[in-house]
C-alpha cells in the first residue's frame, strides 16, 4: 500500500518556522493502530488523516471530509495547525474547487476558508475558570521557577492549564524558560491537566503589534513543546478577549520556531483562527 504524505509548516509563510504537520489524504480508512504507527513514524506533534465522506467525491470536488489527528503517542480531539495544513493540502495540492471545506472531527464540524495568502478556521471557543495557584504549585514551579505569575486558569473541556506571567516580566522571560517535560509530566498526575499554556501580555503598540505571547507544553500527550498551537488559542482567545476588551487579536507563540495567529472571537461563542502555511515535503509512505 502507498499513502501520499505532505509535510507543511503551519502558522508561518517561511519554511522551518511555525509548526510542522504531516498530512495523509486517504482513499480508504485505515485501522486505528496503523494511524498511530504512522504518526509515531512521522514523529511530529501531529499527523492528520483526511478521508472522503462521500465515495463519489474526490479531493478536488468534495467539500466535506473526515479528519483525525494523532500525536506520536495518542489520538487528540482538536488540533489547529494540522487542520490548517490539511486545508492547505486540499486547496493547494488537490486544487479543491470549493470556497469552503468542512472537516468532521471529534470536536464537531470545523470549517476552513481561503483568505488571501492564508486560511481562516472556524473553531470552538474554550472558556476558562480561575483556579487557585496553590492547587498546581508543583507544576507551576517546574514551568516558571521563581518568576512572578498573576493568573491561573483551567479549561476543563480541553484539560489545558493556562498560567499568565506577571506584566512586570519581559518577553525574554517567557522565551528563555527551560521547561523539563519529564518533570512537568510527573508534577501533575491527577488527570486534570493534559497541556500547559504559559502566556503574557504583548506589546500592541510595537510593530507588528502582538496582543499576547504564549508557549505550550503537552508531555502528557507525547509533545514536550508544541511550536505553534491552534487548539491552545481556543483557550487563550477566550481569556485575552475578556482581559483586553477586544475581539480581534494578533498572537505570537514564541517557541524556538515561532508562529503568528490572527484571532477573532465571535458573538456566537466560536473563534476564527487564521494563519498561513508552506509545504516543505511531499512523498509516499510505503507499507
Amino acid at each position: 500500500m502507498e499513502i501520499p504524505v505532505y509535510t507543511l509548516d503551519a502558522f508561518t509563510n517561511l519554511p522551518f518556522k511555525g509548526n510542522p504537520a504531516a498530512i495523509c489524504p486517504l482513499l480508504h480508512e485505515l485501522r486505528d493502530d496503523l494511524y498511530q504507527r504512522i504518526a509515531a513514524e512521522m514523529n511530529l506533534s501531529e499527523t492528520a488523516f483526511i478521508t472522503r465522506i462521500d465515495p463519489s467525491e474526490n479531493f478536488t470536488t468534495g467539500s466535506r471530509f473526515r479528519l483525525r489527528w494523532f500525536t506520536p503517542t495518542t489520538e487528540v480531539n482538536l488540533c489547529g495547525h494540522a487542520t490548517l495544513a490539511s486545508a492547505a493540502v486540499l486547496f493547494k495540492h488537490k486544487k479543491n474547487v470549493n470556497p469552503k471545506l468542512v472537516f468532521e472531527t471529534k470536536s464537531g464540524d470545523l470549517a476552513v476558508t481561503q483568505q488571501g495568502e492564508g486560511y481562516v478556521m472556524d473553531f470552538p471557543l474554550n472558556p476558562t475558570i480561575q483556579e487557585d495557584a496553590n492547587e498546581f504549585r508543583d507544576l507551576i514551579k517546574v514551568a516558571v521557577g521563581n518568576h512572578p505569575i498573576q493568573d491561573v486558569y483551567l479549561s476543563a473541556n480541553t484539560k489545558k492549564l493556562m498560567v499568565r506571567l506577571a506584566d512586570s516580566c519581559d518577553r525574554s522571560v517567557l522565551t528563555s524558560l527551560k521547561v523539563d517535560p519529564v518533570a512537568l509530566q510527573s508534577s501533575e498526575t491527577s488527570g486534570r491537566v493534559k497541556g500547559l499554556i504559559l502566556t503574557m501580555k504583548g506589546s500592541p503598540d510595537n510593530q507588528p503589534g502582538y496582543d499576547f505571547y504564549s508557549r505550550y507544553f503537552a508531555p502528557w500527550n507525547g509533545i514536550p513543546e508544541d511550536p505553534v498551537t491552534g487548539s491552545a488559542h481556543t483557550v487563550l482567545g477566550s481569556y485575552w478577549s475578556k482581559k483586553l476588551g477586544k475581539n480581534k487579536m494578533l498572537a505570537y507563540q514564541c517557541s524556538s520556531r515561532g508562529g503568528e495567529l490572527e484571532l477573532e472571537v465571535r458573538d456566537d461563542g466560536r473563534i476564527n483562527i487564521s494563519g498561513q502555511s508552506v509545504t516543505v515535503l511531499q512523498g509516499t509512505i510505503t507499507l
